[in-house]
C-alpha cells in the first residue's frame, strides 16, 4: 500500500526492516542504548558488533532523543537510534511524536531520500498499535508537508496486530 504526500511516497509494508534496503532505518531505543534481545537482538546478530561499540561510545540518550551509527553488516547504511515513550508514561502521545521529530531530524541533517520506520514503542514498550499508527502518520504528515528532501518513507510492519490499524490510518490520508 502506497500514498504520495506531496513530493514523499510513504510506503506500508510487510517486511522485516533488518532486511531492508534502505540509507537507514529506525530503531526504537531505550535509553541507555544496549540493543538487547527481540528486534535489537536481530540488529546486533544481524549487523554485527561494530554497532553496539558504537553505541557504547555515545553512552546514552534521553526520551525524545535520537543518535544515528552505521549499520555494519546490514542492507542499510545507518541506523537512527531513537529513545521514545514507554505505554501509560505521561504525555505518551506528544513524546512518540517529538521522538519521530527527532528521528527526522537526523535523517534531514545527514540528506537521507529513502528511510524505513517500524511500529515505533508498538509490542515491547507497550504503546498500543491504534495510538501508534495515528501518531506516527500524523507525524510524517506534518513533516512531508514541510521542506523535506525525503522521496520515500517505508512503514516497515510485518505484524497484523500491527499492520491492520497503519493500513486503516494510512487509507484514511
Amino acid at each position: 500500500m502506497k500514498k504520495k504526500l506531496k513530493n514523499t511516497v510513504l510506503r506500508l509494508v510487510r517486511e522485516d526492516i533488518t532486511e531492508l534496503d534502505v540509507e537507514a532505518f529506525v530503531f526504537y531505543a531505550s535509553e541507555d542504548l544496549k540493543l538487547g534481545t527481540g528486534f535489537g537482538g536481530a540488529i546486533a546478530i544481524r549487523g554485527g558488533p561494530s554497532i553496539q561499540k558504537e553505541l557504547d561510545e555515545l553512552g546514552g540518550a534521553k526520551t525524545t532523543e535520537s543518535v544515528i551509527t552505521e549499520a555494519g553488516e546490514l542492507n542499510a547504511k545507518f541506523i537512527i537510534h531513537s529513545v521514545g515513550p514507554r505505554h501509560n508514561e505521561a504525555d505518551t502521545e506528544r513524546k512518540l511524536h517529538d521522538t519521530m521529530d527527532s528521528a527526522f531530524k537526523v535523517a534531514a541533517d545527514k540528506g537521507f531520500k529513502r528511510i524505513a520506520f517500524p511500529p515505533m514503542g508498538s509490542g515491547f514498550y507497550g504503546i498500543p498499535p491504534a495510538t501508534c499508527s495515528k501518531v506516527m502518520l500524523k507525524a510524517i504528515k506534518e513533516h512531508v508537508n514541510g521542506k523535506t528532501d525525503l522521496e520515500e518513507v517505508l512503514l516497515a510492519v510485518p505484524e497484523n496486530r500491527d499492520y491492520q490499524p497503519f493500513e486503516a490510518e494510512l487509507s484514511s490520508i
